[in-house]
């Protein structure tokens, strides 16, 4: 059977289709974690102790092994399916179609940069596990004889760099633009996309873009001049 064949070109984009499905699952998984962990890093503001209790009961909890491996998964389902796609799409358009697709609109600068942003986050969530995850320990005891690891001291002093804080601002506002795309694309990709909502998810698109990675870029500021 030629490679020219009906079955062959539809099974080529059923398959296309399916990884365009699971880059947006997974990117929305990603998403949803993204919002959790940055509400949980809100108490940096509350107090130290509400901050590190917080952290204590989420890291001593058995379960967190099995969410970790799950997000662990999650995310280099993502990646793999990011680099195929990307991969894919090089293939498929030569650098003369593509010129002339810019020029013409069909696809703006955060979806065009979207390998670039995606690399900064991969490099910035190697180097937060080291600085955070796997960082310097300290232990402090709000109750006798319960010590807890005082994962606020750690925070506080990685930001106390400023180079580091600006290290973080950048990694955010990498993230942000890669979501202003992403997570319309996401949809777009489900199938979420109508004159009644596609405006609607464009908005809260960016909307999402700017406040999460923007409130992450700001604790981070308020760290450094703690």
């Amino acid at each position: 059977m030629s490679s020219k064949s009906p079955g062959f070109i539809s099974s080529y984009f059923k398959i296309s289709i399916m990884r365009k499905h699971v880059m947006a699952i997974t990117g929305l998984a990603l998403s949803g974690f993204l919002v959790t962990h940055l509400l949980g890093n809100i108490l940096l503001v509350v107090s130290p102790a509400a901050f590190n209790e917080y952290a204590h009961k989420l890291t001593s909890n058995p379960l967190i092994y099995v969410a970790e491996a799950i997000l662990v998964a999650i995310f280099l389902k993502h990646l793999f399916m990011a680099a195929v796609l990307t991969y894919q799409n090089k293939k498929a358009r030569p650098v003369k179609y593509y010129m002339k697709k810019e020029k013409g609109g069909g696809s703006n600068w955060a979806s065009r940069t979207m390998p670039y942003t995606g690399m900064i986050i991969f490099i910035f969530i190697i180097l937060h596990l080291m600085n955070f995850k796997y960082g310097s320990v300290y232990m402090i005891e709000y109750t006798p004889g319960e010590p807890v690891r005082d994962l606020y001291r750690t925070v506080i002093e990685y930001f106390d760099s400023a180079l580091y804080t600006a290290w973080y601002v950048v990694a955010m506002a990498a993230l942000g633009v890669h979501l202003s795309h992403g997570f319309q694309s996401a949809f777009q990709s489900l199938g979420f996309f109508h004159k009644k909502y596609t405006a609607i998810i464009k908005k809260a698109g960016l909307a999402f873009a700017i406040i999460v990675p923007g409130g992450f870029a700001v604790l981070a500021i308020y760290c450094h001049f703690q």
